[in-house]
C-alpha cells in the first residue's frame, strides 16, 4: 500500500455539505486507525490477557469495490448517488472512496439510461422506473451491473440499446435487471432478469476465486476481505482444525480459504443465491470436502459439533440462542469476525466457556467509524 497514512483525504462533496456519509472525512488516516483501535480495545477490555495483533490498514481512498447508487434526475440528465432532504437525486459519481473502475463506468451507464429512455423513479410522486444502479467490480476489473426497476416497462428499450452499453463498457461481465415493484426502502426485489453475460462475477483472491451471483453479499473492500480470510486460514492451521462450521458464510469466503486436504468444512447461510455462489466456487476449485446449506445459523443445534466454528454475523451479532448453542457445543475453537464490536463484546461475555486469545482489527471502512474485528476464541480447559 503506497498511500500516505498521515494524510487526510479531501472530498468536495463533503466540503460542500452535499454528502456526509464519510463521517471521518478530513481526519488523517493514521488518526482514524488509532481512534478505531482505542474504541475496540475499550469495548473488549474485559479480556486483558488477549493479544492484540497489529491492525490491518486499508488504503484510505478508492477502496470500495461496490457502489449502490440511487437514481434521480431525468432520462436526459440522470443522477446516480443519493437523495437530498426533498427526496431528489444528488449525483455522486466522482466519489473518491469508490474504486476508479467504478467511477469510470458511470458516464457510459448514464448515456445508456438516456438512450434507453429509462425514467428515474421519483419518490414523492411514486412515478418512474429506475430506482437504483448497483455496480460491483472484481479484483480483475470486471463489472457486475444491476438496474433495479419498478417494472419491466423499460426492458425492451434496454435490450435494444444494450449493444451500445457493452461497446462503451466492455468490462461489464454480468448485466441484469432487478424488479422491485413495491414502494418501500429496500435495495432490490426478488426477480432478477439476465440481460447480458454470465450468472456470476468472478472475484479472484489469491489462489481462490469466489463466484458472486447478483443478490449475494461480498465485503466492500477486496484487499481487507482477503486479509480477513488469510488470517482465519492462519488461525485454523495453527489449531490444527479437522472439521469446521462456517456460520453466516455468505458466498463462502472463509470456508473456501480454510479448506485443506482431509479437513471437512460446512457453511450455512440464509441467502440461497449466496449458497449457490459458494457451491459453484467450491466445485470450480475442486474442493470435495466443502459443503454449503441454505438455512438459519441461529437455528443450529450443537449435535456433533466440529472442533472449530467460524462466525461472521450481521451487526446485530449472534444473539442469545446461538451463543447458548456455541457455549455448549464442545468445540475447541471459535473464530468470530464482527462488524460491530459492541455486539461482539456482548456475545463473548455470553460464552464464558471461551476466552479470547488473539484479536485483530481490519479497517474495512476507512473515512467512517466502522471497522471489522476478528477474535480467536479458545475453550477454557475447565469448560465441559
Amino acid at each position: 500500500m503506497d498511500a500516505d497514512l498521515s494524510a487526510a483525504m479531501q472530498c468536495g462533496y463533503y466540503d460542500r455539505g452535499v454528502c456526509r456519509s464519510c463521517t471521518l472525512m478530513g481526519t488523517p488516516y493514521n488518526a482514524q486507525l488509532e481512534r478505531k483501535m482505542a474504541h475496540a480495545q475499550d469495548l473488549l477490555a474485559a479480556w486483558p490477557e488477549a493479544v492484540w495483533l497489529p491492525p490491518m490498514a486499508s488504503r484510505p481512498d478508492s477502496f470500495r469495490n461496490k457502489a449502490k447508487m440511487v437514481a434521480g434526475g431525468t432520462p436526459d440528465a440522470p443522477t446516480l448517488g443519493i437523495l437530498d432532504t426533498t427526496q431528489h437525486g444528488v449525483d455522486l459519481t466522482g466519489c473518491g472512496i469508490l474504486a476508479p473502475g467504478l467511477r469510470a463506468a458511470f458516464e457510459p451507464i448514464k448515456a445508456f439510461i438516456s438512450r434507453a429512455r429509462i425514467t428515474p423513479y421519483d419518490i414523492p410522486s411514486r412515478r418512474g422506473e429506475l430506482k437504483y444502479v448497483l455496480l460491483t467490480e472484481s479484483a480483475d476489473g470486471e463489472l457486475m451491473l444491476r438496474f433495479v426497476l419498478r417494472s419491466t416497462e423499460a426492458l425492451g428499450r434496454m435490450q435494444k440499446h444494450l449493444p451500445g452499453l457493452l461497446s462503451d463498457l466492455p468490462q461489464a461481465a454480468v448485466v441484469t435487471a432487478n424488479i422491485l415493484p413495491e414502494h418501500k426502502a429496500v435495495l432490490e426485489g426478488n426477480e432478477e432478469i439476465s440481460l447480458s453475460g454470465g450468472e456470476s462475477l468472478s472475484m479472484r483472491l489469491g489462489d481462490r476465486v469466489l463466484h458472486l451471483r447478483p443478490a449475494s453479499f461480498f465485503q466492500t473492500n477486496t484487499e481487507i476481505a482477503k486479509g480477513l480470510y488469510l488470517q482465519a486460514q492462519e488461525w485454523v492451521d495453527e489449531v490444527g482444525a479437522q472439521s469446521i462450521w462456517d456460520l453466516y458464510c455468505g458466498v463462502g469466503g472463509f470456508a473456501l480459504h480454510v479448506a485443506a486436504p482431509g479437513r471437512r468444512v460446512h457453511g450455512v447461510e440464509l441467502s440461497e443465491p449466496a449458497v449457490e455462489s459458494a457451491r459453484l466456487s467450491a466445485a470450480d476449485a475442486g474442493l470435495t470436502d466443502v459443503t454449503f446449506a441454505a438455512g438459519d445459523a441461529t437455528a443450529l443445534v450443537a449435535g456433533e459439533a466440529p472442533d472449530t466454528i467460524i462466525v461472521n454475523p450481521p451487526r446485530r451479532g449472534l444473539g442469545d440462542r446461538l451463543c447458548d448453542t456455541l457455549e455448549t457445543s464442545g468445540s475447541q475453537t471459535i473464530i468470530y469476525s464482527s462488524c460491530n464490536a459492541v455486539t461482539l463484546a456482548r456475545d463473548i461475555a455470553a460464552m464464558p466457556a471461551y476466552e479470547p486469545k488473539f484479536i485483530r482489527l481490519f479497517d474495512m471502512f476507512p473515512q467512517t467509524d466502522h471497522y471489522e474485528v476478528m477474535v480467536l476464541l479458545t475453550r477454557r480447559s475447565s469448560a465441559h
